[in-house]
């Protein structure tokens, strides 16, 4: 499952009101002003210098050195630090512009600096850097647990906040005052004093494990390979996959017929048309088993002691469990909420999958003539993939030739300019850090007014962490009436083909690019005045939605026709194939939707467990059967390498929130139908106006209801899944909260 980025290294200080609910541990200032010296310029270490060159500055990639990047975090620490200082102590009566806005002003170094960090943290990253992320990420969270735990500056910001010219001030400014007041005191702000050094300790703690979690993982995924070392190990493979999996042999210089490596993007398509089993197999247990192999990458104890710091964090915060601290300020309000729904769903996917293995085990015991077959975690894809032919005339090869990777960005590009009214034109004045790296440039298509830069990594590489994910290297504001444009990134793990020749990517992935697309489009679509508001700045099960949502527009006939053409003969996809496409839509669902769910029902659970001391691979073997998780099928997401919840505590209770997000993105596209296709230019208007532009300066309750007219229902989901509903409906709708009032 994709995500925005976790692991960028970026702790977001520079918005300090929205750094606050990345709480991290105490460190006197005094520790920052000795090691690193305030002295320290930009001509010494471009780092620090601000971003120059066109459309506002962008970053100076080619001048970077790894070994800038620890000088470069102390320096722009101390200098933000001075400026929270200037805050906190002046000694005028505390107003929302020289508080509230004040904060949102400093730290713009430390952002810039943080930016660059977390690139090449997230797929740059060879032994130097991660050498430094150990050394930094506790300094890091100490850093922003010295703003969190600033008693002047929480009292003027709480000032502000009770404040009644508070009622004087935009409806935005009201909103950032809430969301920066709510932020501290989650952070622990009204703590006694012991409290908040125990806090403290554990955040650092965390920061620590955080990383180690992410480097192992990362490890397991560069350093193990599947070695197919004679044409026969390439049996049922397509000429494409064929090619990709010689290319990568070429890259990491062995001798072999190809190499699979220890990534989503290799592994599933070797298990979906591999007719090799037991190298099937081997490859499946490499992918599963990352960070589960003992030795210094397991990361099971790493597991146990991030489960009980941050249960232990959750108790000195006031809150019955880490599930319920996170879940607290979200559209779910409760872990409650979110189990009901998750569980929902839970029972028709898991009696969809027995279906779908009986129709596999069948066909797989005819095709062998082995009585006895049974179908095993590593055949599933493969024998899917053969009942899929078999019933649907479809064949997934057959689609992928249809699919190259540079027309379904031509694709995407063309439905924002549907939809959003964007221009995209690629630009090659700004330097990038990896050749595989280009850049585009977008306007408005009526005005040609500068909108911002969309960065695309799209290939995999050694150092680069496997998924796919969007990055804001800049949010888009306009503080002090001085318009601010976005930067922002999409990066995936597409296996790089032979040199001129198309890479062509599977159903599956077009899916997951225009998925992250959408997280690109929620920040370039952005129209807020504070940064802290920005872009995909929202709750966490409300920013998944905009994503999933574009999901949608890949198979409109519209992008099918234009930009799914074949890539030896050029000609349009057969409509033939599309019809067939359209009446598989929601074959493998049962699969799909429940090795998710069983990953997102893990996550809440083993927050739900309080401060039990727990050894996750035996709670995830047991959960898993109390659930009747079908044998058959693996969690998308095993512990030891689910990083979406252990590399930080971005999803961490949270993976719940692609499932509330689609029943959301479901039930919005359903108003498109409605309306008469998913083109509809009203319908489009309000999709942006309410949801893609607003960022977090409304509550995203609010904002859904005033784009479709009504709380969301979950009936679209199941009708899109080809579930049957329940007597019991769920709806994915929040308790209204009011800004200005403590949540």
């Amino acid at each position: 499952m994709s995500s925005l980025s976790l692991f960028a290294g970026k702790t977001l200080v520079a918005s300090t009101c929205l750094a606050l609910s990345l709480a991290g541990p105490l460190m006197p200032t005094s520790s920052f002003a000795q090691t690193a010296p305030a002295t320290a310029s930009a001509a010494a270490n471009p780092l620090l210098a601000s971003w120059a060159g066109p459309y506002g500055g962008v970053p100076a990639f080619d001048k970077v050195k790894v070994d800038q990047f620890k000088p470069a975090l102390e320096a722009a620490m101390t200098e933000n630090l001075r400026e929270i200082d200037a805050i906190a102590s002046n000694q005028q009566a505390a107003t929302f512009e020289n508080t509230i806005a004040a904060l949102e002003k400093a730290g713009q170094r430390l952002d810039e600096v943080q930016t660059v960090y977390g690139i090449w943290s997230g797929t740059l990253s060879g032994p130097e850097v991660q050498a430094i992320q150990r050394e930094m990420a506790p300094k890091l969270a100490a850093f922003s647990d010295q703003i969190n735990q600033n008693q002047p500056l929480f009292r003027r910001v709480e000032a502000v906040y009770n404040s009644p010219d508070k009622k004087k001030l935009t409806p935005e400014q009201q909103r950032l005052t809430w969301v920066c007041y709510n932020n501290f005191v989650r952070s622990g702000a009204k703590l006694d004093a012991t409290a908040k050094t125990r806090l403290s300790q554990i955040n650092q703690q965390l920061a620590g494990l955080f990383t180690r979690f992410s480097q192992n993982v990362l490890a397991d995924e560069t350093d193990s390979v599947l070695v197919l070392k004679t044409p026969a190990d390439l049996g049922g493979l397509t000429p494409s996959l064929r090619d990709d999996v010689a290319n990568a042999a070429t890259t990491r210089k062995l001798t072999a017929a190809g190499v699979i490596t220890n990534t989503r993007s290799s592994v599933d398509p070797f298990l979906t048309y591999s007719d090799q089993r037991k190298l099937r197999e081997k490859a499946w247990r490499m992918f599963v088993n990352r960070g589960d192999n003992g030795g210094a990458h397991d990361n099971n104890a790493i597991i146990t002691e991030i489960l009980q710091l941050r249960a232990e964090r959750a108790k000195l915060l006031g809150y019955k469990t880490h599930a319920h601290w996170r879940l607290d300020n979200t559209m779910a309000k409760t872990p409650e909420a979110a189990m009901q729904l998750m569980e929902q769903v839970w029972t028709p996917a898991v009696a969809r999958v027995k279906k779908e293995v009986a129709d596999m085990q069948a066909l797989a015991r005819k095709e062998t003539g082995d009585a006895a077959f049974t179908i095993q975690p590593w055949d599933y894809r493969y024998y899917a993939e053969k009942v899929r032919k078999a019933r649907y005339d479809l064949d997934q090869n057959e689609v992928q030739q249809y699919l190259q990777l540079d027309k379904m960005r031509e694709g995407m590009f063309w439905v924002a300019g549907e939809l959003f009214n964007f221009n995209f034109s690629p630009v090659t004045n700004v330097p990038v850090y990896h050749p595989d790296v280009k850049v585009w440039e977008i306007k408005d298509k009526t005005s040609g007014k500068h909108v911002g830069l969309w960065y695309f990594d799209p290939y995999a590489r050694p150092g680069k962490r496997s998924g796919a994910w969007m990055n804001a290297y800049r949010n888009q504001q306009r503080m002090d009436g001085k318009p601010v444009t976005t930067i922002v990134s999409n990066n995936s793990n597409f296996v790089k083909g032979k040199d001129n020749e198309p890479t062509l990517i599977s159903w599956t992935d077009a899916t997951t690019l225009f998925h992250e697309f959408g997280h690109a489009l929620h920040g370039l679509s952005s129209n807020v005045t504070y940064p802290t508001l920005s872009g995909t700045s929202v709750v966490r099960d409300y920013v998944e939605f905009p994503s999933q949502l574009l999901e949608n527009w890949l198979p409109t006939p519209q992008v099918l026709q234009r930009f799914a053409v074949h890539y030896k003969t050029g000609k349009p996809i057969p409509q033939a194939l599309v019809d067939r496409i359209e009446k598989a839509s929601t074959f493998n669902q049962g699969f799909e939707t429940t090795e998710f769910l069983a990953s997102a029902l893990i996550d809440m659970k083993l927050h739900l467990a309080g401060d039990q001391k727990i050894d996750a691979d035996k709670f995830e073997r047991e959960t898993l059967a109390q659930l009747g998780m079908p044998r058959e099928i693996v969690m998308r997401h095993r512990t030891p390498q689910f990083s979406h919840v252990f590399s930080s505590d971005g999803y961490s209770a949270g993976y719940y929130s692609y499932l509330w997000s689609v029943v959301l993105a479901a039930d919005a596209y359903s108003a498109f139908a409605e309306a008469g296709g998913p083109y509809d230019g009203a319908v489009g208007q309000r999709l942006v106006k309410n949801v893609f532009s607003v960022g977090n300066t409304v509550d995203p309750a609010e904002g859904y209801r005033a784009f479709r007219g009504r709380d969301p229902k979950i009936d679209a989901l199941m009708k899109e899944r080809g579930f049957p509903m329940t007597a019991k409906k769920t709806s994915a709708a929040p308790v209204k909260k009011t800004v200005g009032k403590k949540s």
